[in-house]
C-alpha cells in the first residue's frame, strides 16, 4: 500500500489544520499530510481506491468523476429503500457507473465491509467518528476525519479536505466556485429568506415539548442559512465555539427563543399542531405564526444538509420550502 497514517509528520508537503482548513491551489505533490482532529495521516501517492464511510462523504468524488468502491447506505431520507438519494443516483449515471458496494451502518462502521473494498483511502471529513473508530479504519487504509469535532465540518472543508485526500484539490476548489455560484443565484430568487431568524429544531416526537432541542450554530445546516441571507437566532448563535452540534433550553425558558420567526424541522404537520398547542412554547414568533419548514424523513429532509451533490441537484427545491415558510413569518 502506498499510504500510512502516523502521529507526526516527517515530511509535510500540504496540512489541513483544525485552526486552518483552507487549503492550497497549487499542484499537488508527495506525500501530503493531512491533519485532523483524530490524528494526522499522510499520503504517499495519488489514491486509485477510494472509500467514504457516513455522510455524505461520498458526494465529493462523485462530484469529481470518481465511483468510490465503497460508500454508507443511506437509511435516511431515501426515498425507495436502495439506500442512495436521487441525486447520487442521478450521478450514477451519469457517469454510467453502477452501484458501489454499500456499507451498512445501521450498527455503526461496518469494518469488515470497508476493508473488502480493498480502499487505498478512506474519506471522512463530514462524520462523527470516535478516536476507537478512527483507529480501526487507519488499520485498513489512511483516514481523513474531521478538522475539529465531530458532525460541525462546513460543505467547503469537507469537500477540501477529501479532494485534498484524492490528489484532486484544484478540482475541489473548482467545484466549491461553481457551487457558491449556484448557492448566490438560487439564494437571490428568494428574498423573503434575508434577515429571518432560523432554527432548524432536532427532535421530532410531539408529544414531549417540556424541552427545545435543536441543531447548534456549529452544525453545517445550520451554518448554512446564513449562505442564503438568513440569521441564526440568538440562541443558536450562543453556541457556536461550542464543541457540540446540538443545544437544549427547557420550555420554561421559551423567551430565549423570542426572535425566531422561522423553524426548519424534520418532524410532519403533528410538530406544528402540538407546538401551537402548547403554552409555553406557542409564545414562539415563529410557532404563533405557523412559520414552520416541515421536511420530514425525505429526500427533500436529506437535502437540508448542504453536500457536493445536493447543492447542484436539489438546492432550489429545499430553498423554495424555506421561503413557504418565511412568507409566514411576521
Amino acid at each position: 500500500m502506498p499510504f500510512r497514517n502516523t502521529s507526526c509528520s516527517t515530511a509535510i508537503v500540504l496540512a489541513v489544520t483544525a485552526m486552518s482548513p483552507t487549503l492550497s491551489n497549487a499542484e499537488q505533490s508527495y506525500p501530503i499530510t493531512i491533519e485532523h482532529a483524530l490524528g494526522t495521516t499522510v499520503i504517499d501517492a495519488k489514491p486509485v481506491r477510494v472509500a467514504t464511510v457516513t455522510w455524505g462523504n461520498h458526494e465529493v468524488p462523485l462530484a469529481l468523476g470518481v465511483v468510490p468502491v465503497g460508500m454508507a447506505f443511506m437509511s435516511w431520507g431515501d426515498d425507495n429503500g436502495d439506500g442512495i438519494h436521487p441525486w447520487v443516483e442521478t450521478k450514477l449515471n451519469e457517469l454510467g457507473a453502477e452501484v458501489p458496494t454499500l456499507f451498512n451502518e445501521g450498527d455503526g462502521i461496518d469494518f469488515e465491509a470497508v476493508a473488502a473494498s480493498n480502499p487505498d483511502v478512506i474519506l471522512a471529513a463530514y462524520s462523527g467518528l470516535s478516536q476507537e473508530d478512527y483507529d480501526t479504519l487507519s488499520q485498513i487504509a489512511p483516514v481523513v476525519a474531521y478538522p475539529t469535532s465531530r458532525w460541525t465540518t462546513d460543505w467547503r472543508t469537507t469537500i477540501q479536505m477529501n479532494s485534498t485526500a484524492m490528489g484532486m484539490a484544484e478540482e475541489g476548489d473548482a467545484l466549491i466556485e461553481r457551487l457558491e455560484a449556484k448557492i448566490s443565484e438560487v439564494a437571490g430568487n428568494y428574498p423573503q429568506l434575508n434577515g429571518q431568524k432560523a432554527m432548524l429544531v432536532s427532535h421530532t416526537d410531539a408529544s414531549d415539548l417540556s424541552v427545545v432541542r435543536f441543531y447548534s450554530g456549529n452544525d453545517p445546516r445550520v451554518q448554512f442559512f446564513k449562505e442564503l441571507g438568513m440569521e441564526l437566532s440568538n440562541a443558536v448563535a450562543a453556541t457556536v465555539g461550542d464543541d457540540t452540534f446540538r443545544g437544549e433550553f427547557s420550555a420554561e425558558q421559551i423567551d430565549t427563543f423570542d426572535d425566531v420567526t422561522l423553524v426548519v424541522t424534520y418532524a410532519g404537520s403533528e410538530m406544528l399542531d402540538a407546538m401551537q398547542d402548547d403554552p409555553l412554547v406557542s409564545k414562539m414568533p415563529a410557532v404563533a405564526n405557523g412559520a414552520f419548514a416541515l421536511l420530514n424523513n425525505s429526500p427533500l429532509g436529506a437535502a437540508a444538509n448542504p453536500t457536493a451533490l445536493v447543492l447542484e441537484y436539489a438546492l432550489d427545491d429545499y430553498v423554495s420550502v424555506l421561503a413557504a415558510a418565511a412568507d409566514k413569518a411576521k
